[in-house]
This record gives structure tokens, C-alpha cells and sequence, in this order.
């Protein structure tokens, strides 16, 4: 297995990132100095790849009226946020505080669709005294308590019943959310009564249908079955003489992590879609959210010290699974080089695993990765970290969480900042009984 630096040195631009003078850029912006000036762990986000990247979706599928809804749990950064909706994007949100932090980035309501399989009933009043465009519900005790609570308010509650079209996307398992065996969505069974049911119930009002297969697909397959599959579904209501507004096929759009991934066709995926929806007189919903920011991404991290096992090598660095939990959550594969990337070429190649200071076997970024030998010091980019990333980060061991900052062209700004740990503590209070 060769080293990932190689790679990245031949085609940075797949991560967008720069290399200038032999030296990792995000844009115009030299990574160095922004750790030299934030200190690490650092999230280093780039809004000119944001912009392509949404770009580039929204070009797929010209052919079909369609609103692209970011779905907000892959990073909820509020430059992030205000970025993706000049662009004209809607949200995708899951939660009542998701909720809050779109409308106080100005998205409109009418481009807000509320998913999630468990909301509370402060969460759905919330959405509904917003006005947000749909609420997609993912079983019908939901809806009778949507039913509840819209005739308390005296509004009608706008509903897209999320479907489960028992379709494999052929990713991590807990990563795919369309299958049977998922706690995502109504069963294809059950799914025509369901509809029905939202009919009958007074204060709801049948709006579409939704389906998210899951993350980090890179085929067009299994979104076209899971349209099939809806089809089905969408003819059965035509013929009772209900129609609908709006087909939600979710997000789920995968990225490369490593170089050699294949990456999702997206030109070739919209126009199939197009294609396959040409009949179909819904707007298309789409919410993608690690395709969009993924490789926006990266986290700088600086090397402690190295240490020689018995059996292993071990670079230790002050990021931690605190700051990027993915690799020990998901196995997830992120490629660690060095910020001073043309020099990394002449340096040995070592094995290593690329560990953090947290008292945790699962504390680790990398494990039995080809390098380029480092040192204490050095600074190091942990890629493809744009998507849950610091949007999962916590302060696990009282560490505190990382930097954020956003880049967009030579300038950047810190959009998030650290922490100190006496801020930390000051969040927390004593028992009065205990003073």
C-alpha cells in the first residue's frame, strides 16, 4: 500500500485543497499560518468548494424542478449555513434546535423540511408555528400526535410520510437507513393505509413523499430502485384521486476518502434522475450534506511526539476522537499528511498509527498508515473532514473543542472559537445543597 501524500501531491484539487511552494493551501489560504495564528485542532472549511460542489448538483438537475435542502447534521456551522442559503439552498433539519439555527441564518420556512424519526411534541409545535415546508413523519403515531397538536394550534400541518423501500446502498451498516431492518421510515407494507390515514385525520394535509436510503453512495442504482419502489406507491394514491406535491429522495451523495474511491457521477446521476422523473408532476427535493462540505473540510492537527511499540509505530498528535470521532465510530478511513507536503516526498516512509493524547485504545485517526516520517512539531492535515467532524466533537477528557474557520479566497476568519477549559468548567454548576 502506497502512501496517501503521493496521491494528494498528483490531484489536491480532489480534496479541495491547493498545494503552493510544496505547501497545503485551502484556497488562497496558506494552512500554516492559519495554525500559527488558531492554534490546533483546527476545522479548516473552504466556501469555494462549497460553492462548486452545490453548483455542481444543481447543474445535474436543470431538467427537474428540484430543491436542494442541505441537510444540516453533517455541519451545522452557521457560516456554513449563511454560505449554503445565498446560494439559494433549503434545509434539511432533525431537530428543534436545528430548527433554530436555520431561522437565525435567515432560511426561508417554505424551504425547510423537518425529518427525523423521533421528534417531541415542543419540537413539532415549533415547526409548525414556523411554517415550515414539510414535515416528514416516519410512523403513524407520529401523525396522530401531528394531528394533536396542529388543531391546538390552528394550522395545518404539511406531511411527507418518509417511505422504507427495503433498498441496500451496499455501505457501512450504520450507514445505510432504507432497509427493513432500520428504525428509518414506514414500511412499504403499511405505507398506502398510512397515506390514507393522513387523509382522514383532521389538521394534517398529505403533502409527498419522502426516502433517504442512506450515506455515502456512489452509484445511481439504488436511488433509482428506491424510486421504483415509490412509484408504486404514487400510483396507488392517484387512483384514489390524491395527488401530491413533492417527492423527497433524500441525500446520501458520496465523496472519495481515499485515494482510488470512486466518486459519485453526479452530471450522469441528475439526468437519469431527470429522466426517471420526467412524468411526474412533484418538485423534487434532494438533501445532500457530506457531498456539499465533506472535502470543504480539514482538520490540522500538530504531532506530540512518536513512539516505537514493540510490535507498532505510533505517531500522537493533539487531535483526538473527541475532535473527529468518525475513524473510531465507523472504522472510517481519512487520509493524515503532512502540511508540508512536497518535502514529505523525500522522507521515509514508516507504518504507523496516528494516535491522540485521549486515555481511550479507540483514540485514533489512522491506523497502520503508510507516512512519510514526521516529527514533534510538525503539522499535519487530516482530510475529508468537512462532514461530522466538529459537528460531533465534544470534551471528552475536559479537552476543549476545535477551532473553526472559514476560508474564501486569500482571506479567512475564525467562524467558531475555542473554548478555554475555565470556560468549560464555568458552564457547570454546583448543588446548592453542595455550596
Amino acid at each position: 500500500m502506497s502512501a496517501d501524500h503521493v496521491a494528494i501531491l498528483d490531484d489536491p484539487g480532489r480534496w479541495g485543497l491547493r498545494v503552493v511552494d510544496g505547501r497545503l493551501h485551502s484556497e488562497g489560504a496558506d494552512l500554516t499560518a492559519i495554525a500559527e495564528s488558531v492554534g490546533t485542532p483546527a476545522y479548516i472549511y473552504s466556501a469555494a468548494h462549497i460553492e462548486a460542489q452545490f453548483r455542481k448538483l444543481e447543474a445535474s438537475v436543470r431538467q427537474k424542478p428540484t430543491l436542494i435542502c442541505y441537510a444540516v447534521k453533517a455541519n451545522s456551522s452557521r457560516a456554513i449555513l449563511e454560505l449554503l442559503r445565498r446560494l439559494g439552498a433549503g434545509a434539511d433539519i432533525v431537530s428543534g434546535g436545528e430548527l433554530a439555527r436555520v431561522l437565525a441564518a435567515g432560511f426561508d420556512p417554505s424551504k425547510i423540511v423537518f425529518s427525523g424519526v423521533g421528534k417531541t411534541d415542543e419540537e413539532i409545535d415549533a415547526a409548525l408555528r414556523a411554517g415550515v415546508r414539510s414535515i416528514n413523519v416516519e410512523s403513524t403515531e407520529e401523525l396522530e400526535r401531528i394531528s394533536v397538536r396542529a388543531q391546538a394550534l390552528g394550522v395545518e400541518a404539511p406531511i411527507s410520510l418518509r417511505i422504507n423501500p427495503d433498498v441496500d446502498p451496499k455501505t457501512h451498516p450504520y450507514l445505510a437507513t432504507g432497509m427493513q431492518e432500520a428504525k428509518f421510515g414506514i414500511p412499504m407494507a403499511s405505507a398506502l393505509a398510512t397515506a390514507l390515514r393522513v387523509v382522514a385525520l383532521p389538521g394534517l394535509r398529505l403533502f409527498g413523499l419522502a426516502s433517504h436510503i442512506g450515506s455515502q453512495i456512489q452509484d445511481t442504482r439504488p436511488y433509482l430502485d428506491s424510486l421504483a419502489r415509490l412509484r408504486v406507491l404514487l400510483s396507488a394514491l392517484a387512483e384514489r384521486g390524491i395527488t401530491l406535491s413533492q417527492l423527497d429522495l433524500g441525500g446520501g451523495h458520496g465523496i472519495a476518502y481515499r485515494p482510488g474511491d470512486p466518486e459519485l457521477d453526479v452530471e450522469s446521476w441528475g439526468a437519469a434522475l431527470a429522466a426517471a422523473t420526467a412524468d411526474l408532476p412533484m418538485e423534487l427535493v434532494l438533501e445532500p450534506g457530506r457531498y456539499l462540505v465533506g472535502n470543504a473540510g480539514v482538520l490540522l492537527t500538530r504531532v506530540l511526539g512518536t513512539k516505537a511499540g514493540e510490535k507498532k509505530r505510533f505517531v500522537i498528535v493533539d487531535a483526538a476522537m473527541n475532535d473527529l470521532i468518525r475513524p473510531a465510530l465507523y472504522e472510517a478511513y481519512h487520509v493524515v499528511v503532512p502540511v508540508e507536503l512536497a518535502a514529505a516526498q523525500f522522507a521515509e516512509v514508516q507504518t504507523v498509527d496516528v494516535v491522540g493524547p485521549v486515555c481511550e485504545s479507540g483514540d485514533f485517526l489512522a491506523l497502520g498508515r503508510p507516512m512519510p516520517a514526521v516529527a514533534t512539531g510538525d503539522l499535519l492535515a487530516v482530510l475529508s473532514a468537512g462532514a461530522y467532524g466538529a459537528v460531533m466533537a465534544g470534551t471528552y477528557n475536559t479537552r476543549p473543542e476545535p477551532v473553526e474557520v472559514m476560508v474564501s479566497g486569500e482571506q479567512w476568519a475564525v467562524t467558531k472559537a475555542r473554548r478555554t477549559i475555565a470556560e468549560i468548567i464555568d458552564a457547570e454548576r454546583v448543588p446548592p445543597w453542595m455550596a
